[in-house]
């Protein structure tokens, strides 16, 4: 596995096998990571273990070391990765999964580690952690998405500005994010986007990372 470097959140990936059909995750991420997409996140959840350690080693070689790969949820998943050597640098989990604490202490203090808050109460929970288990948050979701039909209730712009500011850690906006989220969130403290349908639902994730990015940017 490669050092953490810096962290950057801006353009972030988050897969759906589902999405992106017959093109495949590997190839979406690879198009996408050429138009800009700095993190790509690997969702897997109704796969096997054997299948997501494939699913990520697929990512993983897409990327080729220009985006930062996390795996989420399965930390088992992301340490038989790593020890088989590929370009993968974290996790991301969730309320529900491992404690961040025990994650951290599992992955080492290389590794890059995410945690989903979508509450004022599980911001104010993350800031209370010890330094150095946690890199960064993930807030929202941000409006309904059908890509994730459990999420908790939309917070919108606002209430992720509410959220950024209580935020020690840097934060990526996440859930049923559009292109004219960008500037809204950026101007509200985010860190970074994190998008589902905007990259693997896309004819061209190449064009449409690069515009994404350069909204960002703008």
């Amino acid at each position: 596995m490669t050092a953490r470097h810096a962290l950057d959140l801006s353009l972030y990936l988050v897969t759906d096998t589902a999405l992106c059909g017959e093109r495949g995750v590997a190839a979406t991420v690879e198009a996408a990571v050429r138009g800009g997409a700095t993190t790509v996140q690997v969702r897997a959840k109704d796969s096997s273990a054997a299948e997501a350690l494939q699913l990520l080693l697929a990512v993983a070689e897409a990327c080729d070391s220009r985006a930062q790969v996390l795996m989420n949820d399965r930390v088992d998943v992301f340490l038989a990765a790593r020890a088989r050597g590929a370009a993968v640098h974290g996790v991301h989990v969730g309320q529900s999964d491992l404690p961040a604490v025990d994650v951290r202490a599992i992955v080492g203090e290389a590794a890059i580690v995410g945690l989903t808050a979508s509450s004022l109460v599980e911001v104010e929970a993350a800031n209370a952690l010890p330094d150095g288990v946690v890199d960064y948050l993930g807030i929202g979701v941000i409006r309904a998405t059908t890509t994730k039909p459990d999420h908790p209730e939309p917070i919108g712009v606002h209430g992720f500005g509410e959220r950024r500011t209580l935020s020690r850690f840097p934060a990526v906006a996440i859930g049923g994010i559009g292109f004219d989220d960008l500037r809204p969130l950026r101007d509200a403290g985010a860190d970074g986007v994190a998008v589902v349908s905007a990259l693997c639902a896309s004819s061209d994730p190449e064009r449409s990372a690069r515009e994404l990015r350069a909204e960002w940017e703008r």
